[in-house]
């Protein structure tokens, strides 16, 4: 029995009332995760949040491209350029003589 037929047997037990409803549950679930992880602040690896956290992660598909912007064990301002940005006034094309030909 190859993988496709025995998907299908399995489907065919189900009500499908039912599986709607558990395919509702399971997409709620998912996208519940993603949304909590996208506001979520990874804890440190020796927090007892560490392992919630992997399982939300996990849960939520975060992986890849769709991984945390701040890894675990890492601040926010890690890696970034430390010398502030400059002014807007100070970017070309800000002051309003240049813009505007006055």
């Amino acid at each position: 029995m190859d993988v496709t037929s025995a998907i299908t047997f399995i489907l065919q037990l189900i009500p499908s009332s039912e599986l709607a409803t558990a395919t509702a549950i399971v997409s709620f679930i998912i996208a519940s995760c993603a949304l909590a992880v996208r506001f979520w602040k990874p804890p440190t690896s020796t927090s007892r949040w560490a392992g919630f956290y992997r399982i939300v992660s996990a849960l939520a598909q975060a992986r890849g491209w769709n991984a945390n912007s701040f890894p675990v064990d890492r601040k926010p301002s890690e890696g970034q350029d430390p010398s502030p940005a400059p002014p807007a006034s100070d970017a070309k094309g800000s002051d309003i003589k240049e813009t505007h030909g006055s």
